[in-house]
């Protein structure tokens, strides 16, 4: 669904910059940072949006640097907002002279809109035929009056109420075999209390404007949002393994090897000879940190740390709210603020930050979450598995596997549903609950990934 933070039309030169569903705080930061250089650098109308809900440590980092999350973005399937018109409107007492002021300007339809914004008709040439039709000749009332006292007539007189209305959300995939076969020719467009925002033609319905998407943080049409292969794909960037989606026209493509997403927008716009705002560079930085566990990941590149360094600079100035930070001190907020389980519903753990995989005609899931103690899941491994059993039934899966990291000792902890005997040569300590002890594993992307993917491929 696209929800109602979406202005009321979709432009058709809007992009937006989107990360992976159950984005995490890298996938939201890159997402806004690029939107904005986007902006800033090339004037292009970018939008930031994300294609799920805000994790804990989001949620910290956002309100720790007073900005609003971006817009949420599920389902990139056109809606009834990218092909509506907003028109004048006129209200049923006005004259209907002033309704065919504006019927002229429009092409033929004018919108007649009750006071409280609801849609009450629409006039068009042919609902003002059949009321001249109706009231010329044999009706006493209009018999013997003129073309201009006819024109006083108020509008409800004239328009044609019985007009379907379809919530700007709607898709419009969802409706179109039955709009086809009415003989109507406009459509009315409502918000979700049906306050009128605009008129739609059958016509455009069939050839709807498709978004323009730009990817960030991920790469593959499975992580993305629903409906992508609707979209207008632009460009992806990403630091993930390989597993692009399909195109229609070349795009824009970078992939490089470094420990964030951030890190490359952060590159981008200090090429662009731009400095970012503090609370963008905060929140960038916050992305780094996070994915890189404060520079302490294997996924940690020497341009992660030179990036940090940039972003600080930027963040770290007098007025700002990151002002008496430190990237050690920064960091060391940004990691926790997302570690602990005992508080969260187990259901959550493993949807939070969770990615889909599929190699040798296996597909699995690998969620991860963070504590500050790696033992602290032990009175938890019970529901944590019913909750892995969940998402593996409702998402089709093989198995499904939670990585539990410990963001102070640098450790992790696996915990399987239904995972295969190829995944019995995982070189960990088994643990008496059934876990995996994995010391020194700390990147799902670099240390597990390439491993499980070895196992079940031979």
């Amino acid at each position: 669904m696209i929800t109602s933070q979406i202005s009321s039309t979709v432009k058709s030169n809007r992009v937006y910059v989107i990360g992976h569903i159950n984005p995490d705080t890298d996938s939201i930061a890159s997402a806004m940072g690029y939107a904005w250089l986007l902006r800033e650098r090339d004037g292009i109308e970018a939008v930031a949006a994300r294609a799920g809900a805000i994790n804990r440590q989001t949620a910290f980092v956002l309100k720790l640097l007073e900005m609003e999350p971006p817009m949420l973005l599920t389902d990139a399937s056109p809606r009834f907002e990218s092909v509506m018109r907003r028109l004048d409107v006129v209200t049923p007492e006005k004259s209907l002279n002033e309704a065919w002021a504006i019927l002229s300007r429009t092409g033929g339809v004018t919108p007649v809109v009750n006071p409280d914004g609801t849609p009450y008709g629409l006039i068009t040439g042919r609902s003002v035929f059949d009321f001249l039709r109706r009231v010329m000749g044999p009706h006493p009332r209009y018999r013997d009056m003129t073309l201009n006292e006819l024109l006083d007539i108020p509008c409800r007189e004239a328009a044609e109420t019985e007009i379907p209305k379809y919530q700007a959300s709607t898709r419009i995939k969802d409706v179109i075999n039955r709009l086809l076969r009415t003989e109507l020719d406009e459509f009315w467009v409502v918000d979700e209390q049906k306050r009128y925002l605009g008129v739609c033609r059958q016509r455009d319905l069939l050839n709807p404007p498709r978004l323009k998407l730009i990817l960030v943080d991920h790469n593959e049409a499975q992580q993305a949002l629903a409906s992508l292969e609707e979209a207008e794909l632009l460009e992806i960037l990403d630091h993930h393994r390989l597993g692009n989606p399909s195109t229609y026209e070349p795009i824009k493509f970078t992939v490089d090897t470094v420990g964030s997403t951030s890190t490359l927008v952060s590159e981008q716009i200090e090429e662009a000879g731009l400095s970012a705002p503090p609370n963008i560079a905060g929140f960038l930085l916050a992305g780094l940190l996070s994915d890189t566990l404060i520079l302490t990941s294997p996924t940690t590149t020497p341009r992660d740390k030179e990036a940090s360094k940039r972003l600080g600079r930027w963040a770290f100035v007098p007025g700002s709210s990151l002002q008496e930070e430190t990237i050690q001190s920064y960091g060391q907020k940004v990691v926790t603020a997302g570690s602990g389980l005992t508080t969260q519903d187990p259901e959550a753990v493993v949807s939070t930050d969770m990615k889909i995989y599929e190699t040798a005609g296996v597909r699995f899931a690998i969620a991860q979450a963070e504590v500050s103690d790696i033992y602290e899941i032990d009175a938890l491994i019970s529901p944590l598995k019913d909750a892995l059993a969940m998402l593996k039934n409702r998402n089709g899966l093989n198995f499904a596997m939670l990585m539990v990291t410990d963001v102070v000792k640098g450790s992790s902890r696996l915990i399987f549903k239904d995972a295969p005997p190829a995944l019995d040569e995982l070189p960990y300590r088994p643990l008496a609950d059934g876990s995996l002890l994995a010391d020194g594993v700390v990147s799902r992307k670099k240390q597990l990934l390439p491993l499980v993917f070895s196992l079940l491929e031979e």
